[in-house]
């Protein structure tokens, strides 16, 4: 009913004669002026405190606290202050005490609680029947019938109908008629529209209660994402392991793949190759100057005297070799040639016959023969003070023949 036509109906009702009880015999109210004035007191009343907006559920004073003796600074006396010594115990009771408020905090944010405060109490001329009585509050069962029918709606998974933003994880109210917003929105729009009234369906004096469907849902589809992601990524690095590892079908990419395979074991063998030339030729030098004092150092204790025996049978088998050529000189062996040439004519004074000059042979405990002017040559341009044969790098000794 509305409060203008009410109050305009009740005067001009005591202002008209003849008018009749019996109509407003069902309100209990006569005609008489002494009525007629207490019903335009109970109205005005009922108007001013409706203009108040004392029943705005969302809405928030502004007043700062008054500043207390208790908040106020006070200096501290040193006389009377005690050290304090700090033994750890009340130091884990606190951390304690911090983790079970934590989890209380938690317990009620999570908690669903109305936000209306308490019916205030009835005007005159609500008790008096002029203008309807507000409703009761809901009870917990109608509260579950009002979320049943939003959750039916669908209102908390999609936006906020004033800001239309996501609920996330922000406090969101529901009102009375099942529909939901974000409690800080619905608490601007209390405070600059300056009544209660919902903002789709326009039902005034509603109740609100705070509850976490957005927040559950929020969460549900946050995990739905990070799991999404996980195995996405499983999937990726799975398949790009067996792209890897299995050749592929297709003769491009087999080909490819073939390429990539020994570009890889091409890449993996110059890595483990290394390229300073200079140190491997200093590391050859040394292994080489080691090995040859070793074998010096070897060979001056295996040292002896090659008996005449000895010497036969190195002869032996030097003349089986058959060689009449000088190594080193590529000329014939003086000492196999005049001894064919001795075979052949032999001279009445002893001497052999031969056209070209005598030059000494040499016989090395190798088996291999020389000239004696050629293998001195030689030593005398070798370095070091062991020499060794010109042809199997051996050490020696010689016999001139």
């Amino acid at each position: 009913m509305d409060l203008n036509d009410t109050l305009s109906k009740s005067l001009t009702a005591s202002l008209v004669p003849g008018r009749s009880t019996k109509t407003w015999k069902d309100k209990h109210i006569s005609t008489k002026p002494d009525t007629t004035v207490l019903v335009a007191a109970a109205l005005q009343d009922h108007i001013i405190r409706n203009l108040r907006l004392q029943n705005l559920s969302l809405s928030d004073t502004f007043k700062t606290k008054q500043r207390t003796k208790m908040s106020c600074y006070r200096p501290i006396d040193r006389n009377t202050a005690k050290p304090v010594v700090d033994t750890g115990i009340k130091r884990r009771e606190e951390k304690k005490k911090r983790k079970e408020e934590k989890k209380k905090r938690k317990e009620d944010e999570e908690k669903e609680y109305v936000l209306d405060p308490k019916p205030l109490s009835l005007t005159l001329a609500q008790k008096m029947g002029l203008v309807d009585a507000p409703k009761a509050l809901l009870t917990d069962s109608e509260w579950q019938l009002v979320k049943k029918r939003s959750e039916k709606q669908g209102d908390s998974a999609q936006p906020c109908a004033i800001c239309r933003e996501e609920f996330g994880m922000q406090q969101q109210v529901l009102l009375s008629c099942s529909h939901v917003f974000h409690r800080i929105c619905m608490q601007a729009f209390e405070r600059f529209s300056g009544r209660k009234s919902c903002p789709m369906c326009r039902k005034e004096q509603y109740q609100t209660r705070v509850i976490h469907d957005g927040a559950r849902l929020h969460r549900i589809k946050c995990a739905t994402r990070v799991q999404a992601y996980w195995r996405g990524y499983i999937v990726r690095k799975w398949y790009k392991e067996l792209r890897r590892t299995v050749p592929p079908k297709d003769t491009k990419l087999r080909r490819k793949f073939y390429e990539e395979k020994l570009q890889e074991i091409n890449d993996r063998l110059v890595r483990s190759c290394d390229m300073d030339i200079d140190g491997l030729f200093s590391e050859i030098d040394k292994s080489l100057a080691i090995s040859r004092r070793v074998l010096q150092q070897f060979e001056r204790q295996r040292v002896h005297t090659i008996s005449e025996e000895e010497w036969e049978q190195i002869q032996i088998k030097a003349i089986l070799r058959e060689v009449f050529d000088c190594p080193i000189c590529i000329t014939p062996l003086d000492h196999w040639s005049s001894t064919t040439c001795h075979a052949a004519d032999e001279r009445p004074d002893g001497r052999e016959k031969c056209g070209q000059s005598v030059r000494k042979t040499v016989l090395l405990s190798c088996s291999h023969t020389f000239h004696y002017t050629c293998l001195k040559a030689f030593e005398d341009f070798s370095e070091g003070g062991k020499h060794n044969c010109p042809l199997c790098r051996s050490t020696y000794e010689k016999k001139i023949l």
